[in-house]
């Protein structure tokens, strides 16, 4: 299938955020097929395969939700028992989650990882496993392991763009476009590359994990520098996310490194190193980059919205209250009405669960809208004080796709967290009630 055959797919809209090109890092394989899990005949198997014979290390952050889907439970035990070191391929199924499908869905969740095990040659427990889709039905996993034998060929695997495209589009369920980011940097002279996808428009408001992504690097990585970077990383991104303030029980990212671009080890987990430093700043923004996709394609969504909390006590305090803002429906309802209720904003700051009583001071807490179109910030609250605030000129600033809201605290903090959501309307009512339809 050609690539102008997967753009046609997406609405205009959709397309915006769909890649034409990318660049793709050094020893790895990937796929998409259908295997028969989705009646419409979409793309419902994807695999990623590390070919660099050395071995990739992996890490991996999970949800937190206590109704751990089975294929979270078995990877999260492969990464442990292995720690995180021989991860060299990854299985992913959409259309059903085999989330609550107690020991038949372990077994069946162990029966993917070996079958791709013994058809790539990995040792046992190399592949991590994923599912997303409809919560409490049995896999057809005589369907899913006829995929696998089909998947693993090698005429099914590539590392071109339309592989990777192939590969994203195979683990959408109510997505409206794949989520692929791709990015080069470089360290100590040596072009490195980053790859990688997710999938998500419903059921995202993490606490990490969120949703279903992996992304994959030909840095040289150890284990446990790259388990510190991928937990800072997801803190700052797939963790300051929100569309709808549900977790979801089978929200997993797995990050993996396989060294094929060569160069020096890089082991230390401290800011004082520099190819360290440079490697968590890179990781970082790309998965902010990676993240934000999942916002733009949440259900319904009609405007994607930055909130920035400046001047806090602490990056905790600063995130928990742009988190409490970004979930509350009354806000998200209001920003898609256009509606420049910033009361609303102030409530959500007033109930967040911050550190202590000076982390919030109504009387130095100030509320902007910031235009997208560069032009001057529209002053909402001013030191505890509402300004005469021009409401033409408000429902402007709301009426576009991209906002930008920031709350200064005004503790005399120098911490600060950024936090991605979108607004709620008719139309997430409507995709949710008939989602198993």
């Amino acid at each position: 299938m050609g690539l102008l055959k997967f753009v046609r797919l997406y609405s205009d809209k959709a397309a915006r955020f769909v890649p034409t090109s990318g660049v793709y890092p050094k020893g790895y394989s990937v796929g998409g097929i259908h295997c028969g899990i989705k009646k419409n005949g979409n793309l419902d198997l994807a695999l990623l395969k590390n070919e660099y014979g050395k071995g990739a290390v992996a890490s991996a952050v999970f949800t937190t939700n206590k109704f751990k889907a089975a294929p979270v439970q078995l990877s999260s035990k492969i990464v442990k028992e292995k720690e995180g070191k021989n991860i060299n391929s990854i299985i992913i199924n959409s259309g059903n989650a085999n989330a609550v499908t107690g020991t038949k869905g372990l077994n069946d969740a162990q029966s993917m990882v070996s079958a791709t095990d013994k058809c790539l040659g990995n040792e046992e427990n190399s592949t991590l496993v994923m599912s997303t889709g409809v919560i409490g039905n049995l896999l057809p996993i005589e369907k899913i392991l006829t995929g696998i034998e089909e998947i693993t060929k090698d005429e099914n695997l590539g590392n071109s763009h339309e592989d990777w495209l192939k590969c994203a589009n195979a683990i959408c369920t109510t997505d409206t476009f794949p989520k692929l980011v791709t990015k080069n940097f470089e360290i100590d002279g040596i072009t490195y590359t980053l790859a990688g996808l997710a999938k998500g428009a419903g059921m995202i408001s993490p606490n990490m994990a969120t949703l279903l992504g992996f992304f994959v690097t030909d840095a040289p990585v150890s284990n446990t520098a790259l388990k510190s970077i991928l937990q800072y990383a997801v803190d700052r991104s797939f963790n300051c996310i929100t569309v709808d303030g549900d977790m979801s029980t089978n929200d997993t990212i797995v990050a993996i490194a396989n060294g094929a671009a060569g160069g020096e080890l890089i082991d230390q987990t401290s800011s004082s190193s520099t190819s360290y430093s440079i490697l968590r700043a890179e990781i970082t923004d790309f998965a902010q980059q990676l993240s934000q996709l999942v916002v733009r394609d949440g259900e319904g969504a009609t405007k994607f919205i930055h909130l920035k909390v400046k001047d806090a006590l602490s990056f905790k305090d600063a995130k928990s209250i742009a988190s409490s803002i970004a979930n509350s429906a009354l806000f998200k309802t209001a920003m898609y009405g256009s509606d420049a209720n910033w009361g609303r904003i102030l409530c959500a700051v007033g109930y967040a669960d911050v550190a202590t009583a000076d982390s919030v001071l109504p009387e130095k807490t100030s509320v902007s809208f910031i235009p997208s179109d560069g032009s001057e910030p529209l002053p909402l609250l001013v030191n505890g004080e509402p300004e005469t605030v021009d409401e033409e000129r408000a429902s402007q600033i709301l009426s576009v796709e991209d906002l930008c809201i920031e709350i200064d605290l005004g503790t005399g903090g120098n911490q600060e967290a950024s936090f991605w959501t979108c607004d709620l309307s008719h139309d997430y009512v409507t995709i949710n009630g008939d989602y198993r339809s």
